[in-house]
């Protein structure tokens, strides 16, 4: 690494000092020759392997032919040693048998510098992309991009969130304060006529990670006293298909939705008919089961799936293998015709879900958190599903009372961040 010593100046009650930020600027050119290198190298490797197989076809007909020759030169040899036969014509066989090894030789030669290539340069060309891919990251996280963010739904502000209250809520969960994962938050279909005022928790109460019941209080007050609650039960344990895995839920009019236990799936449960109904994310290597949780300082077990809603509706945070960990963002819509939850767009991002330690969306942008200290978190990304436009400048403080952050969550009704902070659970306002 490298580091400055800059002199500042002493401005009313502020020291002042100015960096050259030029020394860390990101090495394109090298960037660039690296990916050069790696297409001319697959190139290479590519031509060299046909030539292979194109000798590999020729080499039993090459053999055939030497044996031919070998053959018809012995009784040549008896007569030649006894000048009966022109040595033009020993000599024409000798030169033909001799290019014909000669070819055997190079071929020989091709096959095992192959092997040889297929064995060492494959695990050079793996690092040279993994190389190329971190590379790749770090130009996309330099990029400063115009804040044209917009959403598409009538409810929606344009541009993105300006500022974060402090907590207007904080309290223990009515559980156990040592129930430390799970999520919370106000009934959040803005259309909704179905218990607009409805406020509900779900704890994870086995391992931290997996769950099978959920809260539910019909008054803003009701919740605050911890009194006259529903105890609704959406999976016979909590190890079956239809239980709860990771810090991920969403109470959506009459649906409360969340991560199918060890699937790729989201699931269901309908409050009216205790139906339980669900999807599959599309990608390849969709994570769960601990794969690509939230993990910017400490790891939030098994938060590989995150689902939110907005004033656009239902959105799925997940990663896959084919976008190399990176967070990728499904829109949801449940089909009450059909009775089906769908998927009707994805987008993939460069933001690596690792380091990320959270993440909610907002009319339809998705913003991510990070680890500052055991008091604060802070917004630091966005994404714009409208746009394909992504902002890495952010610097939104999220205030906590404890380290680890399990879920957050936007309701688009009071435009509230919902925080399950440890078992405490904290609500902020969010401005535009």
């Amino acid at each position: 690494g490298w580091a400055q010593r800059v002199l500042g100046q002493k401005k009313s009650d502020l020291c002042v000092c100015k960096v050259n930020t030029t020394m860390w600027s990101f090495p394109i050119v090298r960037y660039e020759a690296v990916q050069q290198q790696v297409e001319t190298c697959e190139e290479s490797l590519h031509s060299l392997q046909e030539q292979v197989l194109i000798s590999n076809q020729r080499f039993p007909q090459i053999q055939s032919q030497v044996a031919n020759l070998t053959a018809r030169l012995e009784p040549y040899q008896y007569l030649h040693d006894r000048g009966l036969y022109t040595a033009l014509s020993i000599r024409l066989l000798g030169e033909e048998l001799s290019q014909l090894e000669t070819d055997i030789t190079i071929v020989v030669k091709l096959h095992k510098d192959v092997q040889k290539m297929q064995t060492s340069d494959t695990v050079n060309m793996k690092t040279v992309k993994e190389k190329l891919r971190f590379l790749k990251n770090n130009v996309e996280s330099c990029k400063s991009i115009p804040k044209h963010f917009r959403g598409q739904h009538k409810h929606c502000l344009k541009g993105l969130i300006t500022n974060i209250s402090d907590p207007v809520i904080t309290k223990i969960n009515p559980y156990d304060k040592n129930y430390i994962s799970g999520s919370w938050g106000k009934q959040a279909q803005m259309d909704s006529e179905w218990d607009k005022e409805t406020y509900w928790v779900q704890v994870l109460v086995s391992s931290h990670i997996y769950g099978n019941t959920f809260r539910r209080y019909q008054t803003y007050k009701d919740f605050m006293r911890s009194a006259n609650h529903r105890e609704a039960t959406f999976a016979s344990s909590t190890t079956v298909s239809t239980s709860i895995e990771g810090p991920s839920a969403v109470l959506y009019g009459e649906g409360l939705y969340y991560h199918c236990y060890r699937s790729a799936d989201i699931c269901r449960y309908d409050l009216q008919t205790n139906d339980v109904k669900r999807v599959t994310l599309p990608g390849t290597g969709v994570g769960f089961n601990n794969k690509f949780p939230y993990c910017y300082y400490d790891c939030r077990a098994n938060s590989d799936v995150d689902v939110e809603a907005d004033e656009t509706g239902l959105w799925a945070l997940y990663a896959t293998v084919s976008n190399h960990g990176n967070m990728v963002v499904s829109k949801l819509f449940w089909d009450n015709s059909s009775t089906t939850i769908n998927v009707s767009q994805t987008w993939e991002t460069r933001l690596f879900k690792k380091a990320a330690s959270n993440a909610f969306m907002v009319c339809g942008v998705l913003y991510a958190t990070r680890y500052v200290d055991d008091y604060k978190e802070e917004v630091f990304y966005a994404f714009d599903t409208a746009t394909g436009k992504e902002d890495n400048s952010l610097s939104l403080p999220l205030e906590k009372v404890a380290k680890g952050v399990a879920s957050l969550s936007y309701n688009p009704i009071n435009r509230q961040i919902y925080m399950y902070n440890d078992g405490y659970l904290l609500a902020y306002q969010a401005y535009f």
